[in-house]
């Protein structure tokens, strides 16, 4: 077997411009567009392969450059190829960055094994999403091997995505390092500046430079010597690697699996293996990734749930130090820019056996905001967030209460079912402030007087619930008995309820004032019609 698809020599990757031209490039290649930004994305990457592709591209690129002791990105594709080339010298046919090679050689993400050893492994994979990390059997994200016509490229994206954020799937399928139990994922969290792929890329290399040391000191981990690509050690499948073996950027493999080829066509052959590969079960996921949040208290990485980033995790997230500790892509410097800057949350809830979904979700930056995160005031933004919250969920079970007496034609105790409907409609709701949050989130911390915008929100959040009760008179009673009595029974119970001396302080004060304004209107206007000659 010759060694075949080099990343290094031949143009597998495909991309388009900033003028939406499509480019086939080199890895080497790719690097070297990087530092131009002329990269505006990549045609066959899917959704959830977007963040272990930017994270592989990022911690190979902090790799070469520390080995070269480099500060800055190098500029042109000869000296990329070079650098790349330096990090296997052992390797110096380029068979670390080939898709196929003979077994007792590294492929890219694919460790060595005794020769032919690959001949005993029984299954086989025709198409690359047969390969990835999505558990597709199911079909729950997306259909299972329609990638019958892949190209390389397919094959490359599948390797990273199941390399780097693959979790346990059953007897003799580890799952990697970097999360927190075999059944979790690898979510990420960290600042995008303006630009496109190049703009972030750069940033988080430097991000990586910057704390190295750091993350050597607090990680125990070998700042020179460690292992940093990890596919290049044989794996028998049967020994781990120690994490204090590894360079703090490392690139992980997690199951053993060989690229074959057929003329132009693809395949692969996978084994299980009897231990994971890098034994690091008692960190948890806390590993050092640079967008993997970890637990403030627990120490452990970040568990998804199907609910994604809802406004209350991502807030957390975003804002608090508390519950979580920022990641270091997170973390904002004076070289980010004053515009545009947005936090990009992406991650796979993953469960036993399945996955609930691919979620992904852009919070903006405001000016007064990213003052307030390179000062580290940023538990004001998430004071703000909290008394928001907060809100939204008195007023959610206010509404579903009135909901209870709407749909249980206003009797005191209802069936589980009416319970089961009204909480329907007020998820609704939820989701629909879910939607909104953080573009009213910005406006009162921009706000000159953020009581007065805190308070108007309030005013406008009630009237969007009472908007959605009244939405669903219809499917309240039909007769013209019952659905006075149901209607009148739902909204005295809301408007009671979000005015009365049990409610929320601050939203019956508000709402009292709101009130007392109205009918003050209200008497003037009928007083200079009184006044009106005849």
């Amino acid at each position: 077997m010759h060694i075949q698809f080099s990343l290094l020599d031949h143009a597998l990757i495909r991309y388009r411009t900033s003028n939406r031209q499509e480019r086939h490039a080199t890895l080497p290649e790719l690097l070297a567009a990087f530092n131009d930004d002329e990269v505006r994305d990549f045609p066959a990457l899917r959704p959830h392969q977007r963040h272990p592709w930017h994270a592989f591209l990022v911690q190979l690129a902090a790799i070469a450059l520390h080995a070269a002791k480099r500060e800055t990105p190098f500029e042109t594709a000869g000296e990329w190829r070079a650098a790349l080339l330096a990090l296997t010298p052992e390797d110096s046919d380029r068979a670390a960055f080939a898709l196929v090679t003979p077994d007792e050689r590294p492929a890219f993400l694919q460790a060595p094994c005794e020769r032919e050893a690959s001949r005993k492994w029984n299954k086989r994979i025709t198409t690359p999403d047969a390969l990835d990390m999505l558990v597709t059997s199911r079909n729950h994200d997306l259909k299972a091997q329609r990638m019958i016509h892949a190209q390389a490229e397919d094959w490359i994206y599948a390797l990273v995505s199941l390399q780097t954020q693959e979790g346990f799937l059953g007897a003799g399928n580890y799952g990697i390092s970097r999360m927190n139990g075999g059944f979790s994922s690898r979510p990420a969290f960290g600042v995008v500046p303006v630009g496109h792929w190049g703009k972030r890329w750069a940033r988080d290399v430097q991000v990586l430079l910057r704390n190295r040391d750091r993350l050597v000191e607090r990680l125990e981990l070998k700042d020179e010597g460690g292992i940093a690509l990890v596919w290049l050690r044989p794996w028998d499948g049967a020994s781990s690697l120690s994490f204090a073996e590894l360079d703090p950027f490392y690139i992980e493999v997690c199951r053993r699996v060989r690229l074959q080829a057929q003329g132009d066509t693809l395949g692969a052959i996978a084994t299980t293996s009897k231990v994971v590969r890098i034994a690091a079960k008692e960190r948890c996921g806390n590993t050092g990734d640079a967008w993997t949040p970890v637990s403030a208290a627990e120490r452990k990485a970040l568990s998804i749930t199907g609910k994604g980033f809802d406004y209350t995790l991502a807030s957390t997230l975003a804002f608090s130090q508390s519950k979580f500790t920022p990641t270091i892509a997170r973390e904002l410097s004076d070289d980010d820019g004053n515009e545009g800057l947005f936090i990009l949350a992406q991650g796979i809830a993953r469960g036993q056996g399945k996955t609930e979904g691919y979620h992904e979700r852009r919070i903006p930056i405001t000016k007064k905001m990213r003052d307030l995160m390179l000062r580290r005031n940023s538990d004001e933004i998430a004071e703000a967030a909290k008394e928001r919250i907060e809100a939204i969920s008195d007023v959610r079970k206010t509404l579903w209460s009135a909901l209870c007496a709407l749909l249980g034609n206003g009797a005191q105790s209802v069936s589980d079912d009416t319970k089961n409907k009204a909480n329907r409609f007020s998820k609704t709701f939820e989701q629909e402030e879910d939607r909104r949050f953080f573009n009213d989130l910005s406006k009162e911390i921009e706000a000159d007087d953020r009581i007065v915008e805190h308070d108007q929100w309030l005013c406008a959040l009630v009237d969007r619930a009472d908007a959605a009760l009244e939405q669903a008179f219809i499917a309240g009673p039909r007769s013209a008995e019952r659905i006075y009595r149901a209607r009148g029974a739902a909204l005295s119970r809301f408007h009671g309820g979000l005015r009365s001396a049990k409610a929320p302080p601050r939203i019956a004060r508000v709402l009292k004032q709101r009130d007392e304004a109205r009918k003050a209107a209200r008497s003037k206007s009928f007083e200079e019609v009184s006044d009106v000659p005849n």
